[in-house]
């Protein structure tokens, strides 16, 4: 039965596109205070180290040191087993959203075997349905009647729920799950063969896959699972193309 934080060590907080070092600095710090040791940086606006220490305090100097910094979100994001986007937005393409006591509850044992990252956006706007797709689920923070909180903020409390919820005993378990870097190589895949099948709309195809990449973010799937739906899409691409030659040769092309 899990009941320790020995998870939190798979879990990295990442900031796509931070304007302010300061923020950098007090997320840091939240994390740190919540046991989350890895952090990441996503194309920062400014990566003032002087005056992200300054709002991380010495305690987290050490997360502030070792943090990565990237410049492209998708690059960033292919190690991952399980990514967790953040919004204040609902409504559209966020119908889908937990609480963070809801998510916490959902990470605990799937950090166990598994790298997760817990996704913020810009302060200003947020994380856009187009990176939220890189997502496995979307989590919102339900506030009263002023919904806009600090970056630092909203760090603090997901760490804190994830950490609260790694107190309780679960005995559920998650096996490894398929790398976001296989996932997007299978995405592209099922993409391709359903545009030569004509079962989604040539016109905006990543639309009409929103759906089919929720379809699979519920069921988790393993690397093994993708190397199989990939199969399928290889056959899938060879028959259709034989159907095209022969075609082409009862036409006498």
């Amino acid at each position: 039965m899990l009941n320790s934080t020995h998870f939190l060590d798979h879990v990295t907080i990442i900031l796509y596109r931070p304007r302010f070092p300061e923020n950098i600095g007090a997320a840091v710090r939240a994390a740190c205070n919540m046991g989350i040791s890895r952090l990441m940086l996503v194309s920062p606006a400014d990566c003032d180290l002087t005056r992200i220490l300054k709002m991380a305090t010495h305690a987290a100097a050490d997360l502030v040191e070792n943090m990565e910094v990237h410049s492209d979100l998708g690059t960033a994001l292919k190690p991952f087993h399980y990514i967790v986007g953040t919004t204040a937005r609902t409504g559209g393409q966020r119908q889908e959203l937990n609480t963070p006591r809801e998510m916490a509850k959902k990470l605990v044992p799937i950090c166990t075997n598994n790298r997760v990252a817990l996704l913020f956006g810009p302060e200003d706007r947020g994380l856009t349905n187009v990176q939220l797709r890189y997502c496995h689920a979307v989590v919102t923070i339900p506030t009263s009647d002023f919904s806009s909180l600090n970056l630092a903020q909203a760090v603090m409390i997901l760490c804190y729920e994830l950490m609260m919820a790694g107190n309780q005993p679960t005995d559920q378990f998650v096996p490894r799950l398929a790398t976001r870097r296989e996932l997007d190589g299978m995405y592209e895949h099922l993409k391709e063969t359903f545009i030569k099948i004509n079962f989604i709309n040539l016109d905006n195809p990543d639309y009409w896959m929103q759906n089919i990449r929720r379809f699979f973010s519920r069921i988790g799937l393993r690397a093994r699972d993708v190397k199989i739906i990939r199969g399928i899409c290889r056959q899938l691409d060879w028959y259709t193309q034989r159907t095209i030659e022969n075609i082409d040769q009862l036409e006498g092309k």
